[in-house]
């Protein structure tokens, strides 16, 4: 009789809806029917995509989750059947390595604490002390000093973390581990180390594992029997060089291809198996076999309709496939899906020259040769093909040349009377701006002139002292009136015409000032008739 056999293990969630009162809408098949058995002593092995059920069947093992249908037996006891306080005293002979070692350590306890709690619960050790000798074995066996006890599980390595879960399963001196992916959070080398570890254990204290994990390079170094699981079901069986020699289901072939290869020859001759479509619910699996919606060789007429028993073909080697026989025999078809080479798609690692003995040259491209028909019954001789497709070549570069030169002429051209055009719209908007400064030179020309006329009759010295007075408020005004109009013709005139405006208003500012002065004599001719008119009066 094995050591653990699990007959129909079935574990399903419900589904529950509602608000006020939760009803029941239907189930997640997690585990749906699973019987295999692990001998004592052996390491078996359990393979699959993520989501296929294998961390919750370890998981009923313990009784962690219930178990809705199956038995697990243990050494001839239903661990499905025994009461809660039973199973309790009972799991002292089943331990578990937890995925995360971290998450599955008390942040708040010591390493002491945290192994001795086990201890204490199952009354193993008389006292603290001799606990705490056989902790610092257990310490010693996985390889971490006994000055861990004092730490925290922050203080650790991963690897160091999960030496620590080891160490915690292995206090209690249990008969079965189950290993829940006990290296996917450590790097290689880590790796390396906790599986050497396992190994050494198993040899030294006889203990029986479970391994669960997506390494399968991992669990073909550690295990004796290997069970693949797809939704929840286990599909095929057998020992671990047998599966990998010669796989017989379609999945596991699937999952085999896809295991890369370190011989370098090998891999370029090896063969690719890709599926179609994604994983299915679990809580609305296929009809018949589970694997039918992505098979390369599902056949309609059995595949959708009948669900395959996971049956034994021989050398302790079991299959839940109908056409198991005629896939392996090649004589089945394959309907669906697609296989590629391994290697690097569309990459010729090893290109092959057309002559022996000669390197393949790429050949150079070279100018287009004009294809020529000989009249029917006028064969043309090689030699004048060849001066013919000269001749059409040379025209035809010709040509070419001739058109990117006249489309650069063309170019050249439009850019010059685009250049030309700007320059006129300048120089004609630099000549109204000139036009109107030259217009409003002669208006205060004209204005001046008939100042000075009157400041000609100007007389009287009285006046011309009150007139001067007045003349230097008046100059000043003009000054600033000058000095904002040069600002505002600045402002408006731009590129060379600025230069112009600018000599304009300076000439335009003396002008102004001699006006001022005009003015201004002739402002004092009137004050000076104004006196003489006063002092008549």
């Amino acid at each position: 009789m094995s050591l653990l056999e699990l007959d129909g293990v079935k574990v399903h969630f419900p589904i529950k809806k509602g608000i006020f009162v939760d009803r029941t809408v239907g189930h997640v098949y997690a585990v749906d029917g699973v019987s295999l058995k692990v001998e004592a002593g052996e390491t078996y092995g359990l393979v699959g995509e993520s989501g296929c059920g294998k961390t919750t069947l370890g998981r009923s093992v313990l009784r962690l989750v219930d178990i809705t249908e199956g038995s697990v037996v243990l050494d001839g006891t239903d661990l499905a059947k025994l009461p809660g306080e039973e199973m309790r005293r009972f799991r002292r002979r089943l331990q578990m390595v937890f995925q995360d070692p971290l998450g599955s350590l008390n942040p708040r306890q010591n390493i002491e604490s945290i192994l001795s709690e086990g201890m204490v619960a199952h009354g193993i050790g008389k006292d603290q002390e001799e606990r705490r000798e056989k902790i610092k074995s257990i310490l010693d066996k996985v390889g971490l000093p006994s000055n861990a006890l004092s730490r925290y599980p922050h203080e650790f390595s991963g690897g160091q973390r999960q030496r620590i879960g080891i160490a915690r399963a292995l206090v209690l001196e249990p008969d079965v581990i189950i290993c829940d992916e006990p290296v996917s959070a450590l790097d290689v080398s880590v790796q390396a180390q906790v599986i050497n570890l396992l190994d050494e254990l198993q040899e030294e204290l006889g203990l029986t594992y479970v391994v669960i994990a997506h390494d399968l390079a991992v669990v073909r170094h550690i295990s004796d029997t290997i069970g693949v699981m797809y939704l929840g079901s286990l599909v095929e069986e057998a020992p671990s060089d047998a599966l990998y020699a010669e796989p017989k289901h379609p999945y596991t072939k699937a999952l085999m291809s896809a295991v890369p290869v370190p011989d370098p020859e090998v891999e370029d001759r090896r063969e690719r198996i890709l599926l179609t479509g994604d994983l299915p619910s679990p809580a609305n699996p296929p009809s018949g076999c589970r694997f039918h919606t992505r098979c390369p060789w599902a056949q309609a007429e059995r595949c959708s309709t009948e669900r395959p028993e996971l049956r034994d073909i021989g050398g302790g080697h079991r299959v839940a496939c109908h056409f198991a026989d005629e896939i392996a025999a090649g004589t089945l078809k394959r309907t669906t899906g697609e296989v590629v080479s391994a290697t690097r798609e569309g990459v010729d690692d090893n290109p092959t020259p057309e002559t022996p003995g000669t390197p393949a040259v790429p050949e150079q491209p070279g100018p287009p040769k004009q294809e020529t028909v000989p009249e029917q019954g006028d064969t043309p001789e090689p030699t004048e093909k060849a001066e013919s497709a000269d001749k059409a070549a040379e025209a035809d570069e010709v040509e070419k040349a001739d058109e990117v030169e006249s489309a650069d002429d063309v170019e050249k051209a439009e850019t010059t009377e685009a250049a030309e055009s700007t320059e006129k719209a300048d120089e004609v908007e630099s000549a109204e701006k000139v036009a109107t400064v030259d217009e409003a030179g002669k208006a205060v020309s004209a204005e001046e002139a008939d100042e000075a006329d009157e400041v000609a009759s100007a007389a009287d010295a009285e006046s011309a002292e009150k007139v001067a007075t007045a003349a230097k408020a008046e100059k000043a005004e003009s000054a600033d009136k000058a000095e904002n109009a040069e600002k505002a013709e600045a402002a408006e005139t731009v590129g060379a015409a600025e230069t112009e405006a600018k000599a304009e208003s300076a000439e335009e500012a003396g002008k102004a000032g001699a006006a001022g002065k005009a003015k201004a004599a002739g402002k004092a001719k009137a004050a000076g008739k104004a006196g003489a008119a006063e002092k008549a009066v």
